[in-house]
């Protein structure tokens, strides 16, 4: 079979194994074989480019990052529903349908809670999708609807034009993964799935949104050309068949049995993988719907019934504190078991010492708790009348409870463990000490560094330079050739230059930039060890916050013990920067366009080297905007505010 002929038939199976597994719910190859099918058909489109088509499976994700979303008029459009919350309210309409309407059917559906988008498909080729935004004008996020597996790319027998309407949601184990991960790494946590899925489509960069996982359920049909429906339902049997994920209706021809059906969606939340804050009846005839029409706002022949959120007492068991891969501690209350929203509650999340202290939540304390957003348990309130005596206010600890370092309340209410070889924050710590701007280890990513933290070879960023290269070796998916070559990054990486070392350190508020000027400034390790407060704030670009961080690490006793490691095993603690002159004091300097001779990095370390300042931004504090080919609007903007514009032969010509 020639590659051409080869490409065709892996992109309609992939396409047919699509089909099973996100429309029929029947997947008949494994995950593994499908990754193996998909893994061969990016190796035959990057060796025949001429081949790739924009409805692969393989252009799923890609191409660089937008500056913006273009705006969307929509073809017809997405109006919003009319809530009712009781079955009286919901009684109340039906018989506003029955004086309209000869007979009134409705469908009864799960309102999925995510992100409301219009799907568009011209000869069964998906053209567009675009955000709900005000109904009438949204969103293109074309390029991020493009990395969900489950939308159909193209349609067999598809119509000559199509729209349809559908939910992006976040299924909620994966939501559980995110939040587990980011509480994990000490970031805020999401609050429910609606606003993850909301947040993960608005990425300017599609492989941001393509790592959330997202899929999408259709439950309208906007526009359609040549076809014809009498109902609803008969609609959404029709775009199922064309291989959409259609949400999971019911027919009724009475208000009461609809009750039951809303009853039902409601005691059984838990069971549906997307979160649902609600249940939509709407009525199935066509016809009947175009003769009721909609108002400035909702149509008429539909409402959306939503379910009131669930709050009840338990008991604050205890209060733990976890510590998280940034060194945040994040205390949690462990209360009794409490069935909420379809689940049983153990856990409710405290946030910080101030969401503690405004509530006065103690251990012992009888308390209000209820799902925010349907997910994250939360403590409301504290019932006072139902306080043990014996109960005293809590306070999270003065060191840290995974490895006893002190801990250090800031400004944002959080309060962190200060060592640096605590074993909650290791992996992030070896991992930043291994990138690319610090050490740079090639090879030592997140994969190979919890290899050898899980195996116990190292426990600190300084036990790297004195692995064993036979028990590397016998690490499961390393090998012989594998631990030569990670030992050999790790021997050249003791010759970096100072600034490396410093910035690998993970000290607080010291990035890249603070890290090269103190490098320069003290010229050694051990100079920038001794150095006081006074001294650290006396550098320009160096604040009372960032000194403060720089004397607090390195009067840790931790630090000092992985600063012995590392200078034992021969780790360059000198800067290698040559001295220049400060012709560029005090000067400020934007890069635009492409630069023919250096690299935006190159030409900003230069600046720096002779005293200057980049940034990427033109203001009337500008010096000097060095302007390459194809500049934009940063040289419009140096225009209009009268900056110095220089060429790169000038500005050679300055630095000789």
């Amino acid at each position: 079979m020639d590659a051409k002929a080869e490409i065709i038939s892996l992109r309609e199976e992939l396409s047919r194994h699509n089909y099973n597994y996100y429309v029929l719910d029947n997947p008949t190859i494994s995950d593994y074989e499908y990754d193996q099918m998909l893994r061969r058909l990016i190796e035959l489109e990057s060796k025949h480019p001429e081949f790739i088509t924009p409805d692969s499976p393989t252009q799923k994700v890609g191409g660089q990052p937008l500056s913006q979303f273009e705006p969307v008029v929509h073809a017809v459009p997405l109006e919003s529903l009319n809530d009712v919350f009781s079955f009286e309210e919901l009684s109340a309409f039906d018989n506003r349908m029955k004086q309209a309407v000869a007979e009134a059917e409705y469908t009864v559906e799960p309102k999925v809670d995510g992100l409301s988008v219009a799907l568009e498909y011209i000869n069964g080729a998906f053209v567009r999708g675009a955000t709900r935004g005000d109904g009438v004008t949204g969103e293109d996020v074309t390029r991020n609807l493009l990395t969900i597996r489950s939308l159909p790319q193209r349609l067999e027998n598809g119509p000559e034009r199509l729209i349809v309407r559908g939910e992006v949601y976040m299924p909620k184990t994966v939501f559980d993964d995110l939040n587990a991960e980011r509480e994990k790494n000490g970031e805020r946590l999401l609050a429910n799935p609606r606003n993850a899925a909301a947040g993960s489509m608005r990425q300017l960069d599609p492989k941001i949104t393509a790592s959330r996982k997202l899929e999408i359920v259709v439950f309208n049909v906007q526009l359609i050309s040549g076809e014809g429906f009498e109902s609803h339902a008969e609609s959404l049997d029709y775009l199922r068949s064309l291989g959409f994920i259609t949400v999971d209706y019911r027919l009724y021809s009475n208000i009461e049995d609809c009750c039951g059906r809303i009853q039902w969606l409601g005691d059984n939340r838990d069971t549906f993988e997307y979160d649902i804050d609600g249940a939509v009846i709407k009525l199935n005839s066509l016809r009947d719907r175009q003769k009721l029409g909609s108002t400035a706002k909702a149509p008429r022949w539909a409402v959306a019934y939503k379910y009131p959120p669930e709050k009840k007492e338990s008991r604050v068991m205890d209060i733990t504190v976890q510590v998280g891969r940034t060194g945040v501690l994040t205390p949690k209350a462990v209360i009794e078991p409490v069935r909420l929203a379809g689940t049983t509650v153990t856990n409710a999340t405290l946030h910080n010492q101030a969401f503690i202290d405004e509530k006065d939540i103690r251990i012992g304390d009888t308390v209000l708790v209820q799902k925010a957003g349907e997910i994250i348990p939360e403590v409301l309130q504290v019932i006072r009348e139902k306080r043990p005596e014996w109960a005293v206010p809590f306070r999270l600890p003065d060191n840290c409870p995974v490895c006893g370092a002190p801990v250090s309340r800031d400004e944002e209410a959080a309060v962190r463990c200060t060592g640096a070889e605590c074993p909650a924050q290791l992996l992030r710590n070896i991992v930043h000490f291994a990138s690319r701007n610090a050490m740079d280890i090639e090879g030592l990513g997140e994969a190979v560094a919890e290899l050898l933290i899980n195996s116990g070879l190292i426990s600190s960023a300084g036990d790297l330079y004195y692995l064993d290269k036979d028990k590397v070796a016998g690490l499961e998916r390393m090998g012989n050739k594998s631990a030569e070559n990670l030992l050999a990054e790790i021997e050249k990486s003791k010759s970096n230059d100072l600034s490396r070392l410093i910035y690998a350190l993970g000290i607080r508020q010291v990035g890249q930039k603070a890290a090269k000027v103190l490098a320069e400034h003290f010229g050694s390790l051990e100079a920038l060890e001794q150095a006081r407060g006074e001294e650290l704030t006396a550098i320009f670009d160096i604040g009372a916050v960032t000194a403060h961080y720089v004397t607090e690490w390195f009067g840790n006793p931790q630090s000092r013990h992985l600063l012995g490691l590392l200078k034992n095993a021969g780790v360059n603690t000198l800067s290698k920067v040559e001295k220049a002159d400060q012709r560029f004091a005090g000067k400020t300097f934007v890069l635009t366009g492409a630069l023919e001779h250096f690299t935006r990095d190159e030409a900003g370390e230069l600046i720096e080297k002779f005293g200057g300042k980049t940034s990427s931004s033109v203001s009337k504090k500008t010096d000097y905007v060095i302007a390459g080919e194809n500049a934009g609007s940063k040289l419009t903007k140096a225009e209009s505010l009268g900056v110095n514009i220089i060429t790169e032969d000038e500005f050679e010509e300055m630095i000789k």
